[in-house]
């Protein structure tokens, strides 16, 4: 099991965050899976009823969204999940295909809206922090590229260097491949996301990796809390 614990930074620059974490293992049978493809049409389905006849003001005022829309307006960005439910919703796009493990994570994300990373464990190097980007620091993108990181945004760090932060996505190294077995998912919220959200969402996550790996075992499912204190 992946140690995972918050910095005294990230304590007291996050007051009322939480981080919810689902460790899985014995996911070499995972699969493309009928039913998770139903699931996925479902939450489609779901989506477009769901926000028919809103606007972009009354999605982003939503419970869950809304503390997500106020943090990524400090920075001066827009929730990129926000984005992604209005595709489903309103313009008739479908959920992508990636990978099951992936596929799994996108699918209760766009519904809970909680934002939720997925790392291949076994390409992390422990242990991992949960803490604040610093001035002037970088990180290598998913897309290969180097990015100037937000002084402090959210982020997790393993022995190598940041892995994940919450505006720029994930790092070129550790992200859920064809091959990955074992798998971290690390769903981050700011303050005003209940505790209970991510909960309910990390029960949706494992809910649906079962249906394309049923042999799957649960190594952790717990919650970091920033509890204001950073000494």
């Amino acid at each position: 099991m992946l140690e995972v614990s918050g910095t005294p930074a990230w304590h007291g620059a996050h007051a009322g965050a939480h981080i919810g974490l689902l460790e899985v293992t014995g996911l070499e049978g995972a699969t493309a899976s009928p039913e998770l493809e139903r699931r996925k049409r479902e939450t489609e389905a779901r989506l477009r009823e769901r926000y028919a006849g809103m606007d972009r003001p009354a999605l982003a005022a939503l419970p869950v969204m809304s503390a997500y829309v106020k943090y990524y307006k400090r920075f001066e960005m827009t929730y990129h999940v926000l984005l992604q439910v209005e595709s489903i919703a309103w313009k008739g796009r479908n959920l992508p295909d990636v990978s099951p493990l992936v596929d799994a994570n996108f699918t209760a994300e766009v519904e809970t809206l909680v934002l939720t990373a997925g790392h291949d464990a076994e390409r992390l190097q422990g242990p991992l922090r949960i803490d604040v980007a610093r001035p002037g620091e970088q990180m290598t993108g998913m897309n290969g590229k180097t990015c100037l990181l937000r002084a402090g945004d959210m982020l997790m760090r393993d022995g190598l260097g940041v892995c994940c932060s919450i505006l720029h996505g994930q790092d070129d190294r550790s992200p859920i491949g064809c091959t990955s077995r074992h798998v971290l998912y690390v769903a981050y919220a700011p303050p005003g996301v209940p505790a209970e959200a991510v909960e309910g969402h990390l029960r949706q996550v494992e809910a649906n990796l079962r249906l394309a790996a049923p042999g799957l075992q649960v190594d952790q499912c717990r919650m970091l809390a920033a509890d204001g204190n950073s000494t």
